[in-house]
């Protein structure tokens, strides 16, 4: 299972195998974060993959290792992917959880919990899964469903993607 494990070499950027989907597969514009740590250690990526012509994202995808602050939220609180996605299209409406349900999914020869995140700004889609590494994998979309079909388009990013220089 290529996709979950750690590069034994110090990338420039995350120290973990990043699971998106290939900038080349999308017909929008792409954009990549990089969470720091004071340490100057990679605590996530975020991908945010815009298909509105600069209007604002359609999804993002975040990769939050285990210990990263970003996983960190209160009861009822949306993920930190999706406060960005909002912030992103300058939506300032308060957005809470308001149910949660864990769904079988299969990605590859593997099977996934993928726990579905409704929330109560409608328009947002919002799946969680984690991989066996211990990094967590949160999509967020705006008005458009987050379909089983999304993840056989999910594998590694090159880590040239993601080094300086």
């Amino acid at each position: 299972m290529s996709f979950l494990r750690r590069r034994s070499a110090t990338p420039a950027g995350p120290d973990f195998d990043v699971l998106a989907m290939d900038p080349g597969d999308w017909p929008g514009n792409l954009g990549a974060g990089l969470l720091p740590a004071p340490d100057g250690s990679c605590q996530g990526v975020f991908l945010r993959y815009d298909l509105f012509g600069g209007r604002g994202p359609a999804m993002i995808i975040g990769n939050l290792p285990e210990g990263s602050p970003a996983r960190e939220v209160e009861e009822g609180q949306v993920p930190f992917e999706v406060a960005q996605l909002l912030a992103a299209l300058g939506n300032d409406e308060p957005v809470t959880v308001v149910e949660t349900e864990d769904t079988p999914v299969m990605h590859q020869d593997n099977l996934l919990i993928v726990k579905r995140i409704k929330c109560s700004e409608s328009r947002i889609s919002c799946v969680q899964f984690d991989r066996n590494d211990g990094v967590l994998v949160t999509i967020a979309s705006w008005d458009r469903p987050i379909t089983d079909d999304l993840y056989a388009l999910l594998k590694p990013l090159p880590a040239e993607l993601f080094q300086q220089g």
